[in-house]
């Protein structure tokens, strides 16, 4: 954790910097985005794979760019973002304590998240650039659903669960095309999960579902511009 702290210290006061100094150009960008996500799985001690999950709504990303130079800049700012994944969860899994006797279970994790990224681009700033950062994302609602053998059976939702951690830490990279087209690559560095999370089975037993998962969400996605300052980024 003192790691990741570190990360978001130093970044931020490159951010805080450069924005001091005062930047050649300041602006706004808003852009939508279509994620793909899949993660590393590792449940008690054995490596799992996931299923490439597709969430194309509602992900949202508004950046304030500080642009140094032509070539170089900062940037920071918010987004709302839709992550998780899908999981067929083996029969002798911790995951599957409400139907351990199941053999075709099929869970799948998401939250939506409020995010504070911060990054450098580098690269022609008015067309197509590199970037590079770090995000700070606070898990705000968790869903889970259950499908046995294809049907659904269970779902449920809760804001603020204990069930994940109360802060994510990711790495991002990307390119960035003309007219606010951009590919992402983004890997969390943490646990989705909260591993000393506890709830209570069918026979009233105090367990911790999550304490032998080991779960690390990463995806690529595709950016879409939609307002550069106020402005629709395909007027030109």
């Amino acid at each position: 954790m003192k790691f990741y702290n570190l990360i978001l210290v130093s970044v931020s006061f490159a951010i805080s910097s450069a924005y001091a100094q005062d930047s050649k150009k300041v602006y706004t960008t808003t852009s939508g985005e279509i994620i793909f996500s899949i993660a590393n799985i590792t449940d008690k001690g054995n490596e799992q794979g996931s299923i490439l999950r597709f969430s194309p709504v509602f992900n949202f990303q508004n950046w304030v760019n500080f642009d140094k130079s032509e070539h170089f800049g900062y940037f920071t700012g918010l987004s709302i973002r839709n992550v998780g994944f899908i999981y067929d969860v083996p029969a002798n899994s911790d995951v599957n304590y409400n139907f351990p006797n199941e053999t075709n279970v099929r869970k799948k994790f998401r939250t939506y998240s409020l995010g504070i990224p911060v990054g450098v681009k580098l690269g022609n700033l008015d067309d197509k650039f590199l970037f590079v950062g770090y995000e700070l994302e606070i898990p705000l609602n968790y869903k889970e659903k259950t499908f046995v053998n294809g049907d659904r059976i269970d779902r449920f939702n809760i804001w603020f669960s204990d069930r994940t951690n109360t802060f994510n830490h990711s790495l991002m990279a990307g390119v960035q095309l003309p007219l606010g087209a951009t590919l992402k690559f983004k890997y969390y560095l943490n646990n989705f999960f909260n591993r000393n999370f506890q709830t209570t089975d069918e026979q009233g037993i105090t367990i911790r579902p999550y304490q032998n998962f080991d779960v690390n969400v990463f995806y690529f996605s595709l950016n879409f511009g939609l307002l550069k300052n106020n402005h629709f980024y395909y007027n030109e």
